[in-house]
C-alpha cells in the first residue's frame, strides 16, 4: 500500500472577467459538454518567456493573455476550436485546434494561420494537446470523439525538419502529452480509459512495449500534464477537481483540491522561480494556483520563467 497523498489546497489566481463571458451554444459544446450554453471553457495554459500565461477558449475561439498580476488580454478570436497551446522557444505560439488541426499565433499581431490539417489527405479527428520536445520536434495528440467505443485515437510527431510521423494510434482517448525525465518515452493521458499510458521512443523514433504506467480512477479521466525537474508527474483530472502529481515511479506523492469546480482541466509550472503550478477550472473559467517544492521542467533549456 502506498502511505497517503499530501493534501495541497489550492487558491484562485485569477478569473476571466465579465466583459469577455458569453453564454452561448456551440457546437464543440453540443458534441463535448452536453449540448450546454457555456459563457467559456478555458484550457492549454503555457507561459511565455516574460511570465505572461496564456489559455484557449474552446467553444468560442479565443486565446487570451493573462499577466502576472491576474489580467485577462484577448489576443485573437477567430474560427476554431483551440484546445492545447504551446510556446516554441523562438516565441511561435502552436495550437492544437479541434476542428482546423494544428494552427499557428503571432502573438505581436493576433494573426493565426494553419500549420496543418491533415495527414496524407485524411483529416485529423479532432486534436487536444501539444509538446516540445528538447530537440525541437512536435508531438500532439489527436483525440476527436475516441473512447473506449472507438480506440482509434492517435498519436503524431511533427519533426523539426517539418516531416510527419504517426507514433502511435489505436488509443481510446488521448489527452494531455509530456516526455519523461530521461526524454525515452512519451506519457499520455488516456481519458476514457481514466489511466496514463507509458510510449516508449526507440533511438529510429518507433515504440514498442507501451504501456500503463498509472491507473486512475473516478471522474472523468486524466486531462493535462505536467513534469516537474525531479521528474514528478502532475495530472489534471477532470471531473474530480483534483490534481494528483506522482513521483518518477509512478507513486501518489500529493493531491492538490480545486477550491472552484471540478473542471480541472490542464495545467503549467511558472512564476519567477518556476515552482507555482497554475491550473485551469474550466467550468468556472478560473485560473487556479498552488505552490509546488519543486520547480516545473521548461521545454526547452533556458526557457525562461515558464515550463512544461
Amino acid at each position: 500500500m502506498f502511505p497517503p497523498p499530501e493534501v495541497v489546497e489550492t487558491e484562485v489566481f485569477a478569473e476571466l472577467p465579465p466583459e469577455f463571458r458569453r453564454l452561448r451554444h456551440s457546437a464543440w459544446a453540443d458534441a463535448n459538454q452536453g449540448g450546454r450554453e457555456l459563457d467559456s471553457f478555458l484550457e492549454g495554459p503555457s507561459f511565455d518567456a516574460d511570465g505572461n500565461l496564456y489559455v484557449v477558449d474552446i467553444p468560442h475561439g479565443r486565446i487570451f493573455r493573462i499577466t502576472p498580476d491576474g489580467r485577462f488580454t484577448l489576443i485573437c478570436e477567430y474560427d476554431g476550436e483551440p484546445n492545447g497551446l504551446k510556446l516554441h522557444r523562438d516565441g511561435r505560439i502552436f495550437i492544437a485546434d479541434y476542428k482546423n488541426g494544428l494552427m499557428q499565433l503571432d502573438p505581436a499581431t493576433g494573426d493565426v494561420v494553419q500549420v496543418l490539417a491533415r495527414r496524407s489527405t485524411e483529416r485529423f479527428k479532432g486534436l487536444n494537446d501539444l509538446f516540445f520536445a528538447p530537440n525541437g520536434d512536435l508531438y500532439f495528440t489527436d483525440q476527436g470523439q475516441t473512447g473506449l467505443h472507438d480506440a482509434s485515437g492517435r498519436v503524431y510527431r511533427l519533426r523539426d525538419s517539418g516531416r510527419l510521423d504517426l507514433v502511435l494510434d489505436g488509443i481510446p482517448s488521448p489527452n494531455g502529452i509530456v516526455m519523461d525525465a530521461a526524454e525515452g518515452a512519451l506519457l499520455v493521458a488516456v481519458t476514457r480509459a481514466n489511466s496514463i499510458w507509458r510510449i516508449p521512443l526507440l533511438p529510429d523514433g518507433t515504440t514498442t512495449k507501451v504501456g500503463v504506467f498509472i491507473q486512475l480512477s473516478g471522474g472523468i479521466g486524466p486531462d493535462g500534464l505536467a513534469m516537474d525537474e525531479q521528474g514528478n508527474l502532475a495530472v489534471a483530472h477532470a471531473g474530480l477537481g483534483v490534481v494528483w502529481q506522482f513521483d518518477r515511479l509512478g507513486q501518489p506523492m500529493r493531491r492538490l483540491q480545486s477550491c472552484a469546480g471540478l473542471m480541472t482541466t490542464n495545467l503549467a509550472y511558472g512564476g519567477h522561480d518556476r515552482k507555482t503550478l497554475y491550473i485551469t477550472e474550466s467550468a468556472t473559467g478560473r485560473i487556479l494556483k498552488a505552490r509546488m517544492s519543486v520547480a516545473g521542467k521548461p521545454m526547452f533549456a533556458g526557457a525562461g520563467s515558464g515550463a512544461s
